[in-house]
């Protein structure tokens, strides 16, 4: 499969000359998934992103693919059923991106959650959501919570209820999802910003007028149907159009915190009562801890949300009064990220009270728009709206994803995962979690990457960090069409968040690398990547 840098040229001339089944604008999960499901079906595909892959809400997230747990609360009986489906179809088809998390739900007698109401509450959400019988709930006394994690506030502890979440990489899920669907025919252009509309002698829409950002050139591409998938930037989009109409979202932000793991040293991951009447995680990572996450309306720059001192004072505070002996202060912050949810507007409802559901307009010059929505429910919401893109384009093929193994994901069981991750660490002789992440973020592929550092390597049984750092970056601009830095260092490793101080110690071998394997490309585009990368980074730490 050629989705590389190299290659991408040729796909845009591709994408130009070629009259496509359907256009997807945005290249988040859910525009990933509708591209997968129509390609997978048969229909000619092209995705277009005008920055890089997962660059929104789709590297921004809690990076959990939920049960549907909080939808119980709602009464929103028919979103629990299918979240908890699709949750165990999504885990299938990429074992090693999708991995079970054990989550502990303590319960205080002067909290928001009773004993009764937390037992039933989890039991009747294993029995709707369909929770494989070996992680359906627990509920456990006080001493046995403190064992599982003794960092627990230990006042008016009552117990806690066990349940399991799924943990994900969500910018490595949306890269997965397109990777799979250019294996099928599909085209993905990163760096390429929608304009414009064309439109047929009646009106309709037929194609759109994009900017390839790295070449400063002008394109149209021709379709049966556009689908504008661009989350928050829907009613961007949709502001093209000849006759407007009001705008649909509601943003909300969410923001995280990230902390090394020897200032709060978790043992697992725990789901518990924030300051207010909001729940928050807190999810051990390798060698950090990351805690989030707030909702608050949004009304800022949409390209560029940020926490504010509120924001982190919020988290901080949840976090004391749940682990007292253990304090976070702002200074032991090593990055943040912030996200926006692009909600369906409701009238006279709090942020937290919005449906997590996604709904699809119509508007009458034929733009398909798709917003709301849940990480976890992608590959649905690509079934439905390409299910009602198909009665445009006037073809009746059935959706083919619910089966459908992610390439270089093909894993027969959690198992069969760590099997790699052992393999792998035995290699590299790292600390145990290098082998994890990378088996979490390229499956199969890890292989790939740990051959390019092995050659870079005088002794091959001697791999050091810096050469596996290399090959990573390789890797990514040869397979996962990379074009600047800051793609590979935010969306395809997530590094900028979880290890900043690495990447600053080695940013001048990956300036080299990518340099090396990118000749050709305009200094405009690096000079303008440059910058971008520079406020990301001083973006993270912004609060301070």
């Amino acid at each position: 499969m050629a989705f590389s840098f190299s290659t991408r040229l040729a796909d845009l001339q591709k994408a130009e000359n070629t009259v496509w089944d359907i256009v997807v604008i945005g290249g988040g999960i859910t525009g990933a998934g509708i591209l997968l499901d129509a390609q997978s079906r048969g229909l000619n595909a092209v995705l277009v992103e005008k920055e890089d892959f997962a660059w929104g809400t789709s590297s921004r997230s809690t990076k959990l693919i939920h049960g549907g747990l909080r939808y119980l609360k709602q009464m929103d009986i028919q979103l629990v059923r299918e979240v908890g489906k699709e949750r165990a179809i999504v885990h299938k088809n990429a074992r090693n991106l999708v991995c079970p998390e054990r989550m502990l739900l303590p319960i205080y007698s002067d909290g928001n959650l009773g004993w009764g109401m937390t037992s039933l509450g989890l039991k009747v959400y294993d029995w709707l959501a369909g929770v494989p019988k070996d992680e359906q709930r627990k509920m456990l006394s006080a001493e046995k919570t403190l064992l599982r994690e003794p960092l627990l506030k230990k006042d008016n502890l009552k117990g806690s209820g066990l349940y399991y979440e799924y943990r994900t990489d969500d910018a490595r899920l949306t890269i997965s999802v397109i990777k799979t669907a250019c294996q099928k025919g599909a085209i993905a252009l990163n760096h390429a910003e929608v304009k414009d509309f064309t439109y047929n002698e009646k009106g309709l829409i037929n194609g759109i007028k994009l900017t390839d950002h790295i070449h400063s050139t002008h394109h149209t591409l021709r379709s049966k149907i556009v689908i504008n998938a661009a989350g928050p930037w829907v009613d961007d989009v949709r502001s093209f159009q000849k006759n407007t109409t009001n705008r649909h979202l509601f943003l909300t932000k969410g923001i995280h915190i990230v902390v090394d793991r020897e200032k709060i040293p978790l043992k697992q991951s725990a789901y518990f009562d924030a300051v207010d009447q909001r729940m928050m995680f807190a999810i051990p990572r390798g060698n950090i801890v990351y805690i989030g996450t707030t909702d608050t309306p949004y009304n800022d720059n949409i390209n560029h949300p940020y926490p504010t001192h509120d924001d982190v004072d919020y988290i901080l505070q949840s976090t004391h009064r749940m682990f007292p002996d253990y304090p976070i202060e702002k200074k032991d912050i090593q990055s943040t990220w912030s996200g926006l949810r692009p909600l369906i507007q409701q009238k006279r409802k709090d942020p937290s009270e919005l449906s997590r559901r996604d709904e699809i307009f119509e508007s009458e010059d034929g733009l398909l728009s798709i917003a709301g929505g849940k990480l976890t429910g992608y590959r649905k919401m690509a079934e439905r709206i390409v299910n009602r893109a198909q009665r445009v384009i006037g073809k009746r093929l059935a959706c083919q994803t619910q089966h459908l193994v992610l390439y270089g994901q093909g894993f027969d069981s959690i198992t069969d995962v760590q099997h790699l991750v052992n393999n792998v660490n035995a290699i590299i002789k790292g600390p145990s979690y290098l082998g994890e992440r990378l088996v979490h973020l390229y499956g199969h592929f890890t292989i790939d990457i740990i051959e390019r550092a092995q050659a870079k390597t005088p002794n091959e049984n001697d791999i050091s960090h810096s050469a596996l750092l290399q090959a990573e970056l390789e890797y990514t601009i040869e397979h996962e069409r990379v074009c600047s830095l800051s793609d590979f260092i935010i969306q395809r490793s997530g590094m900028l968040y979880f290890d900043r101080a690495w990447i600053v110690q080695h940013q001048e071998l990956l300036k080299n690398t990518m340099a090396a394997h990118t000749q050709g490309i305009p200094s405009h585009f690096n000079n303008a990547q440059e910058t971008h990368l520079k406020k990301a980074f001083q973006s993270v730490i912004a609060f301070r």
